[in-house]
């Protein structure tokens, strides 16, 4: 299941669960549409993934599977 991170890594902007701008890449790692497209070519820097959109879980599920809590931030340098 999604960890749903909620922020970004880069920028540090606040990524809800419902955040249409959230971009994942195949281990999770987690940015804005900002950060993924402008500074890393929609691709993730840690892995060299490609970083998609992020699915957004329904609100009814968010009660028992919720979002992660803890705040991921990484000196990213852009490409």
């Amino acid at each position: 299941m999604l960890a749903l991170r909620p922020n970004c890594e880069c920028c540090d902007r606040d990524l809800p669960p419902a955040a249409k701008e959230a971009m994942i890449c195949s281990f999770e790692c987690t940015f804005c549409s900002t950060c993924a497209q402008q500074h890393f070519a929609g691709h993730c820097p840690n892995c060299g993934g490609e970083l998609l959109r992020r699915p957004i879980r329904p609100a009814s599920k968010l009660e028992k599977f919720p979002a992660q809590t803890e705040r991921v931030l990484k000196p990213h340098r852009p490409a």
